[in-house]
């Protein structure tokens, strides 16, 4: 028999939700059987699937030990903890992600991430212990590609996860990009509406200016800060948030992002001597209108980057 004890960041959760995170090992079809059973109980009684768990809460476990663990590994000391702290509470984290950083890991199991140097950190830090925790892990909110730096939000405990998570989904977060474009958009400030599809085959999107049943609606406002002429940089905010959708969206009015090859120039990027896109999520504005629990300090409150590497490079201070 196995016991967990419910803590602050398992508690809320429903009974089965929890039980997928603590026993991976258990299938699900067999965590249903043995709920039914009473094999798995809470507080010494009948738990149910939807049960919610509250803070104290014990249940017991009376099925095999080739479902549980050894010790958690702690996989992500592989990674340096060396972060770009943009800011750091007892709730949330904001960190700077820097080009060619990947958030999680891909599909070369890339062992360096952003999300390992923040287990990394945090456990040095002695906020998180792996083997304290039954099924919360200090998440990112939010991701962006390898090749575009900015600012990544990463939540330290389950309370606060849910409540970023929510804002995230109910957009009461508010993100502005800067970018530098090859050509000058058409306004200096406009805000552009048009239909983008995926093709998952080769990780890009299309943008046209008609709405078919397989796309969808993207809006873009930008603003044009400065000049050259040829080459643009631009502040921009997502009223929609689809993949690619400032890289496709500007390659579309024929002012593509310096640096992108995939949408842009190798020509261009070539005779500038970039080889990343010139995009960065450089500042952050918490704008809640509903409830929002532990966070409600945070209302209002902007955070910015200063380092954005292109931002004085190629159009002039």
């Amino acid at each position: 028999m196995r016991e967990f004890t419910i803590n602050k960041n398992d508690s809320g959760q429903r009974a089965d939700k929890f039980l997928q995170k603590a026993v991976p090992l258990l299938p699900k079809s067999l965590m249903y059987k043995y709920l039914r059973m009473k094999r798995i109980k809470l507080n010494g009684k009948r738990c149910e699937i939807s049960t919610r768990l509250a803070e104290g809460d014990v249940m017991q476990l009376y099925i095999g030990d080739e479902f549980f663990e050894t010790a958690p590994e702690k996989e992500f000391l592989a990674a340096p903890a060396v972060l770009n702290i943009v800011y750091e509470d007892e709730n949330i984290m904001l960190l700077d992600k820097k080009n060619g950083l990947v958030v999680h890991e891909d599909d070369e199991h890339t062992a360096d991430t952003l999300i390992n140097r923040i287990l990394h950190y945090l456990y040095d830090k002695g906020e998180y212990d792996p083997n304290a925790e039954n099924s919360f892990t200090p998440s990112l909110c939010n991701r962006l590609d390898r090749n575009t730096g900015g600012i990544v939000i990463a939540a330290k405990n389950a309370e606060a996860l849910r409540i970023l998570n929510q804002k995230i989904k109910d957009r009461e977060i508010e993100k502005r990009y800067l970018c530098i474009t090859v050509g000058v958009p058409p306004k200096k400030h406009d805000t552009m509406t048009a239909y983008l599809e995926k093709n998952a085959d080769g990780n890009t999107v299309k943008v046209t200016d008609k709405k078919t049943p397989y796309n969808k609606t993207i809006i873009t406002t930008y603003d044009v800060l400065k000049t050259d002429g040829r080459l643009a940089l631009v502040e921009v905010k997502l009223e929609t948030g689809r993949t690619h959708q400032i890289r496709a969206h500007f390659a579309h009015i024929g002012c593509p992002l310096l640096g992108d090859g995939k949408y842009g120039s190798n020509a261009v990027n070539r005779e500038y001597g970039v080889k990343t896109q010139a995009l960065y999520s450089y500042k952050l504005k918490f704008v809640f209108t509903g409830e929002s629990g532990i966070l409600e300090y945070l209302n209002g409150k902007e955070f910015a980057v200063k380092d954005v590497w292109f931002r004085d490079k190629f159009v002039g201070k």
